[in-house]
C-alpha cells in the first residue's frame, strides 16, 4: 500500500516538472546557450526514478500474492493431513478390534482342539456305543414279550372277572341285559387273544349269551318304583266312616208315641253308639278310630313293601300272596265310594298278574371252563421262567 501510494507523487513531480519546463521554456529560448542541456538531464533521471519503483511496487505485489497462495496451500494440506491422519486412526482402531477378537477365537479354537479326543479314543467310544446299542435292543425285546404276556394275563383277569359280575347280577338282581353285556365283552377279550384254545370257554359263553337274548326281559326296577309309589298313595287314604241319619217318619212315630220326653233323648244318646238300619241294601263295615285308621294303612305299606321284596328277589309266590293281602285290606277298610281307592286297587290288581321270575341260565360251566383255560395258559410261562432261572 506504501508502494501504489507512492505513483501520484511521482507523476505529480512529472507533471510538475513538465509544466515549469513548458512555461519555462519561452525564457529559455532568449537564453540559447546557457539553459538548454539541464532539464534533459532532470527528466531522464525522474524517469528512471518512477519505473525503477513501480517494478519494486509489481515485484512486492507479487511477492504478497505468492506469500497468501503458499499460505492457503499450507492450510489446505493441513487440514488434509488431519483428516487423513483421523481416518487412519480409526482404521487403526478397527484393525486392532480385530486382531484382539480374532486372537480369542484363536484360543477358544485351540482350548476346543485340545478337548477333542484323539483318533483312538473316538474309535473306542464308537464301539462302545455299538455295544450299548445292541444290548438296548435285546432289552427292549425282552420287555416287549414280557409285557405282552402279561398283557394278555390282564385281559384274561379281566374277562374272568367280567364273567363273574354277570353271575352276580344274575344270581342277585336277575338283571339280564347288564349280564348279557357283561358275557359279551368277555366274549371279545377271548376272541382278541385268537387262541385255539380257547375254543371251549367261547363256547359255553355263547351258550349262556343266547338263553339270556331268548329269556323275557323283566323290568324289576321299574316294577319296584312303581310299588314304592303306590305306598306313598296308599299312606294318603281316609276312611269316610258311614253316618246313621234316621228319617222323617221315624222321628215322627217317636214324637207321637211319647212325645219329647225322656225317651227322646235316650234314643239320641243310644244312637252314637248303636246303628240300627232296617233297609240296608250294603254291606255295613264297622266304624273304625283314629288309631285303627293308622293301624290299617301301616298294614297296607307292610303288604305292599313285602311285594317289593318278592319282586327283587323273584319270589313269585310272596309277591302274589302280598298283593292280594293288600286287596283284601282295602276292601275291608276302606270305602269303595272313594276314587283314589278304586285307583289304587286298580293298579294293585294289574300290578297282582305281572310275572317277577324267570328262568335264568347258569354260568357257572363258563366261568369254570374259562378258568382251566387261564391255568392251562399261564402253566408252560411258570415253567419257562423257572427254567430260566
Amino acid at each position: 500500500m506504501t508502494q501504489s501510494s507512492d505513483k501520484p507523487d511521482a507523476k505529480t513531480t512529472n507533471t510538475s516538472t513538465a509544466s515549469s519546463t513548458a512555461v519555462e521554456q519561452p525564457d529559455d529560448s532568449n537564453k540559447k546557450n546557457t539553459a538548454t542541456p539541464e532539464p534533459k538531464k532532470t527528466t531522464a533521471v525522474a524517469d528512471k526514478k518512477s519505473s525503477s519503483a513501480k517494478g519494486l511496487a509489481l515485484l512486492a505485489l507479487l511477492f504478497g500474492l505468492g506469500g497468501l497462495g503458499a499460505g492457503g496451500w499450507s492450510v489446505m494440506q493441513l487440514q488434509t493431513t488431519d483428516d487423513s491422519s483421523g481416518q487412519q486412526q480409526q482404521q487403526l482402531a478397527a484393525l486392532i478390534a480385530q486382531n484382539t477378537e480374532l486372537s480369542a477365537r484363536e484360543q477358544k479354537l485351540s482350548a476346543q482342539i485340545a478337548q477333542m479326543p484323539s483318533a483312538a479314543q473316538l474309535q473306542q467310544g464308537r464301539e462302545l456305543l455299538a455295544s450299548v446299542q445292541a444290548e438296548q435292543q435285546l432289552l427292549s425285546q425282552r420287555l416287549e414279550t414280557i409285557l405282552g404276556a402279561s398283557r394278555q394275563d390282564w385281559r384274561l383277569a379281566e374277562s374272568e372277572h367280567l364273567l363273574r359280575m354277570a353271575s352276580l347280577r344274575l344270581s342277585a338282581l336277575h338283571d339280564t341285559q347288564s349280564a348279557r353285556f357283561l358275557l359279551e365283552a368277555a366274549d371279545h377279550i377271548l376272541m382278541e387273544q385268537n387262541d385255539p384254545a380257547a375254543f371251549a370257554a367261547r363256547e359255553q359263553l355263547a351258550r349262556s349269551i343266547t338263553a339270556l337274548k331268548s329269556s323275557s326281559t323283566l323290568d324289576r326296577t321299574g316294577l319296584f318304583v312303581r310299588l314304592g309309589a303306590l305306598h306313598q298313595q296308599a299312606s294318603q287314604l281316609t276312611h269316610l266312616a258311614p253316618e246313621f241319619t234316621q228319617g222323617a217318619g221315624q222321628q215322627a212315630e217317636v214324637a207321637q208315641g211319647d212325645g219329647p220326653g225322656r225317651w227322646a233323648q235316650w234314643w239320641e244318646q243310644i244312637s252314637s253308639y248303636v246303628r240300627i238300619d232296617f233297609n240296608a241294601s250294603e254291606q255295613v263295615q264297622p266304624l273304625l278310630a283314629g288309631q285303627s285308621l293308622t293301624q290299617v294303612r301301616l298294614a297296607l305299606g307292610l303288604a305292599l313293601e313285602q311285594a317289593q321284596w318278592a319282586a327283587l328277589n323273584g319270589a313269585t309266590e310272596v309277591y302274589q300272596q302280598a298283593l292280594q293281602q293288600a286287596l283284601a285290606i282295602i276292601d275291608a277298610h276302606f270305602s269303595s265310594k272313594d276314587p283314589s281307592v278304586n285307583n289304587l286297587r286298580t293298579q294293585i290288581s294289574e300290578l297282582h298278574e305281572q310275572k317277577v321270575s324267570q328262568e335264568l341260565p347258569d354260568l357257572n360251566a363258563a366261568l369254570i371252563t374259562l378258568k382251566a383255560y387261564i391255568d392251562t395258559r399261564s402253566a408252560p410261562q411258570e415253567s419257562d421262567a423257572e427254567e430260566s432261572n
